[in-house]
């Protein structure tokens, strides 16, 4: 059989499964009308087995090193897994359901991924899609989803050659260092780099930069003690908000003088400490683990998948009682670690880890997922309504993993002019997430009302 060696970082994510927290990314698709499952499976082929092989591969490990195996006899229906809820069923019980599969582990000898089909939610119905982060990061699960559906205003994703994709990905993430090292151990590439003594600025301020990160992110301490942190256990639970409008969204960013991203982070933060208080927990501020996309919006996914993106550690400001206050706290931090070299580091040190001994890598992430709280992504959607096989897409959310003993995952997702949160946490360290979602609704009610107000 095929096999192809599989990336550093890609590996990382495959050994850092734990049964406490599996690294496997979930997402929900919901619909008010009844798919037609047999056109979906058509989709499913065309648009995702063809394009991309992973799904099609398994995991081999030997001698060390993790390869990705084309099966021979894959079998698209070994994948689809009909599932029905018990009438009347809704938003609780699909969150049940789902919630359900969070701690489920995938078999590593068969392609690692899912999805289920399930009928007899509401008047139409849902889909459930879990995929190993081994395979692709959360950020590129999205676009993948996205790209089955239709919008005849926007065009299809492609596929672009592998090379390209990951020359433009080094240069974006340990390129400097990489090249400053292929040019002390190559003379001729030194001479070519000396006779631009512009790039070699350039290359001296990213070096120094990338040496800052690395040396914040080695000594930045453990995150502060809270009800939020503990030890993790098996079961999860998730839920979801109704569809916030990203108008008003918009409005209270601009009355504040803030961004969207910020006014959702401080209803986060307030929410957080609203839990804290409810628990009679000691209240500090927290770091949020925030990824972001290391490739290019507007280019297409590259044929391999792979995880291409960083890490920040973003402060958020519990400490802070006043929420307006909060909010102004918030987009300073925010504006701060924009600045920061902190994501292309954490990349680099996630390559070097999946090249470590297991033990090592355990110990690495233990480290470095001490010093935060919790996991929060924020994934842009199409603007306008899409259709799955013909159907319009009601509403989506998907989760990240977390690693370590994390508790906490934070998604939003917007599409078509709305936003969806989602909440999944470990029900042993936060058994109240239906009330935690509650409190964030809140806070952002509460920071939007002034942008309502104002005639």
């Amino acid at each position: 059989m095929t096999r192809h060696p599989m990336a550093p970082a890609d590996a990382a994510w495959l050994r850092m499964d734990r049964p406490t927290n599996l690294m496997v990314v979930t997402s929900v698709m919901w619909f008010d009308e009844v798919l037609d499952w047999t056109a979906l499976r058509a989709l499913v082929q065309h648009r995702m087995i063809d394009r991309f092989p992973r799904f099609r591969q398994r995991v081999v490990h030997e001698h060390g090193h993790y390869s990705w195996e084309d099966v021979a006899d894959f079998e698209l229906e070994d994948h689809l897994h009909p599932v029905r809820l018990t009438p009347p069923a809704g938003r609780q019980e699909l969150e049940a359901f789902t919630s359900g599969l969070v701690s489920v582990p995938l078999e590593h000898d068969r392609p690692l991924w899912d999805l289920y089909l399930v009928e007899g939610y509401g008047s139409g119905c849902a889909a459930v899609f879990r995929m190993h982060h081994a395979i692709a990061d959360g950020i590129a699960l999205a676009r993948m989803l996205m790209s089955l559906t239709d919008d005849p205003e926007v065009d299809p994703v492609a596929v672009t050659a592998p090379e390209a994709t990951d020359a433009h990905t080094r240069a974006l993430a340990g390129g400097v260092a990489h090249e400053l090292l292929e040019a002390l151990v190559h003379p001729q590439r030194l001479a070519a780099l000396v006779a631009r003594p512009g790039r070699v600025l350039d290359l001296a301020r990213t070096a120094v930069a990338d040496a800052e990160a690395l040396a914040q992110l080695t000594v930045m301490p453990p995150d502060r003690q809270t009800a939020l942190r503990g030890v993790a256990g098996v079961p999860k639970s998730v839920t979801w908000s109704p569809p916030v409008p990203l108008d008003s969204l918009r409005d209270a960013a601009h009355l504040s003088g803030t961004t969207v991203n910020d006014v959702l982070l401080a209803a986060v933060a307030g929410a957080l400490r609203a839990h804290l208080v409810r628990r009679r927990s000691a209240v500090h501020d927290v770091r949020a683990i925030v990824p972001f996309n290391l490739r290019p919006p507007d280019q297409p996914l590259p044929a391999e998948l792979g995880n291409k993106f960083g890490l920040v550690y973003v402060p958020l400001p519990l400490t802070t009682a006043d929420r307006h206050e909060r909010l102004q706290e918030m987009s300073r931090r925010t504006r701060r670690v924009k600045d920061s070299a902190q994501g292309l580091v954490a990349f680099g040190i996630l390559e070097v880890v999946g090249l470590a001994p297991q033990v090592v890598e355990d110990v690495a992430i233990d480290v470095f997922a001490s010093k935060g709280t919790g996991v929060m992504t924020n994934v842009p959607g199409p603007r306008r309504p899409v259709t799955l096989a013909g159907t319009r897409l009601a509403g989506t959310i998907g989760w990240g993993p977390t690693s370590g003993d994390l508790a906490l995952g934070v998604a939003m997702f917007s599409y078509a002019g709305t936003v969806t949160i989602g909440l999944c946490v470990d029900v042993e360290v936060i058994p109240d997430v239906g009330l935690l979602l509650a409190d964030l609704l809140t806070e952002l009610d509460a920071l939007v009302a002034p942008a309502l107000a104002v005639p």
